[in-house]
Order: C-alpha cells, then sequence, then structure tokens
C-alpha cells in the first residue's frame, strides 16, 4: 500500500536529474561530450545544437535547466547573441502571451487561434505554457576562449557561469549543477582576469573608436580613414591615440592584433 503523500520518507524521494542541452558546431565535440554527461549521475543530456538559431529554438521548445554553450559556432549568430537571447526567452514568451490576449480583446473567435496552431495536442501547449513560468534555462559557456572580451560579452549577455574546455570533468559536472542552481561558475584562469579587470579597469573603446579600428584592420591610411569617416585626419590621429592607450599598444599592428584577440573586430 502506497503512504499519503505526507508520510513518505524525504530520503527516498526521487531527485530529477539536471537536463542539459549541447550547442557546438563540432559534431565529434558533442559526440564527446555526450558521452562524458552520460556517465555523470544526475545530469541528463537531452537535446543537441550545432549552430546558434537551434540552440535557441531548442531551449525553448525543451526548456532545459542548463544549456551549455560554445562560443564560436562558425555561420550565423554567435554563442553571446544565442545566450543572449535565451536568457530573454521569458519576457518574449510574454510579449506573445499579451498579443494572444490582444487579439481576444479585440473581439476574435478564440477558436480561431487553436485552428491556426494546426490541430496541436492542447495539454502539450498547456504544459510548455507551464515551463515558460519556469524561467530561462541557465547558460554555462564551455569555450577555449579566455579573453576579457569575450568573458565581459558573455556575462553582460546573461551567461550563469564561464568554463573552459580544459577543466576536468568533475569540475565541469559540478558547475552544471551549479548553474542548475543559479549559482555561477568561473574557471580559475577566468576568475583571475574577472578580479584583475575589477582591480584595474580599462576604458572601453567608443563607438567612434570602433569604427576607426574597423577601418584600420582593413589597412587604411589616416587619410583614407578620414574621407571614408567624413572626418578630419587630426580627428583620426587623436582617436588613435586614444585606441593605443586603451589597448595597451604603440603601433596600428598591434592594435589590429589585440582587437582581434579581444574579438572587438567581426
Amino acid at each position: 500500500m502506497t503512504p499519503p503523500a505526507g508520510d513518505r520518507d524525504p530520503a527516498h524521494t526521487p531527485v530529477r536529474p539536471v537536463r542539459v542541452l549541447l550547442c557546438d558546431d563540432h559534431a565529434v565535440v558533442r559526440a564527446g561530450l555526450l558521452a562524458l554527461l552520460s556517465s555523470a549521475p544526475g545530469i541528463e543530456v537531452i537535446g543537441e545544437a550545432g549552430d546558434g538559431e537551434e540552440a535557441v529554438a531548442l531551449a525553448a521548445a525543451l526548456r532545459p535547466d542548463v544549456v551549455l554553450m560554445d562560443l564560436q559556432l562558425g555561420s550565423g549568430i554567435d554563442g553571446i547573441e544565442a545566450t543572449r537571447r535565451i536568457a530573454g526567452l521569458p519576457e518574449r514568451e510574454a510579449e506573445r502571451e499579451a498579443g494572444r490576449e490582444v487579439e481576444c480583446d479585440d473581439g476574435r473567435d478564440v477558436e480561431r487561434e487553436a485552428g491556426r496552431a494546426g490541430g496541436r495536442d492542447v495539454e502539450r501547449e498547456a504544459a510548455g505554457r507551464g515551463a515558460a513560468g519556469r524561467g530561462a534555462p541557465h547558460v554555462l559557456v564551455l569555450t577555449t576562449y579566455d579573453t576579457d572580451a569575450d568573458i565581459n560579452r558573455a556575462i553582460e549577455a546573461g551567461a550563469t557561469g564561464y568554463l573552459l574546455k580544459a577543466e576536468r570533468p568533475e569540475e565541469l559536472f559540478s558547475a552544471i549543477r551549479a548553474a542548475a542552481a543559479g549559482r555561477s561558475t568561473l574557471s580559475a584562469p577566468v576568475a583571475h582576469r574577472v578580479l584583475a579587470q575589477m582591480r584595474s579597469p580599462r576604458p572601453g573603446l567608443t563607438d567612434r573608436e570602433l569604427d576607426i579600428l574597423g577601418q584600420l584592420a582593413r589597412g587604411l591610411s589616416n587619410r583614407e580613414i578620414a574621407r571614408a569617416l567624413f572626418i578630419s585626419e587630426a580627428t583620426v590621429k587623436t582617436h588613435l591615440g586614444r585606441i593605443y592607450d586603451k589597448l595597451g599598444v604603440d603601433t596600428r599592428a598591434g592594435a589590429v592584433s589585440v582587437a582581434k584577440e579581444q574579438r572587438l573586430l567581426p
């Protein structure tokens, strides 16, 4: 006989595994992660994505607890933009829900929306809306890149944690469980860079300085940059001096090199 719910032993209550969605554009890497995570107790991989758009779509459909996100994803949106969109899922769903309410308030037939759904199962749709109420999945970045620019952009986009692929499997398992609980995890080198930035922050480049940096990467001279941006050569030189100071370089080639390293250039 099954005891009443109030009399059950909490120690024997099954714990739901952490549901993970993988996003990496390399099939071999995904296969390796799938095999690795399959060996971890309490972690279940429920889906795989090979690009950013697919990751966003699967995150909305499957509602994983954690999305394990690479940054470089080939063509299409990168891991940063995918992270931003996944972190914003509840807001977009709320907007869509508000749109449905407006349609009903306008006096449209409520059954029209059901017909437009193409016969989708009502219970499944209701369950999906219930899942939306749980909030966005947590994104744990797993990458080989540890530049200041990558770290800052990922955190600003809403990533819960930032892990390097060189970490031991046990560290990855622990980070996934922490992310599922909403706790942040940073690889030691990443944490070191974050602390270094906090101790001696460098001012970021302005939009105009990024424009000039982009022209610089094309190999244009100061005169050509001035013509392209409709400014004077003196203004170009002033901006270049500020760019050099902010990037910690003293040559045009050095500025372009550091900008590429920090992914300030497309």
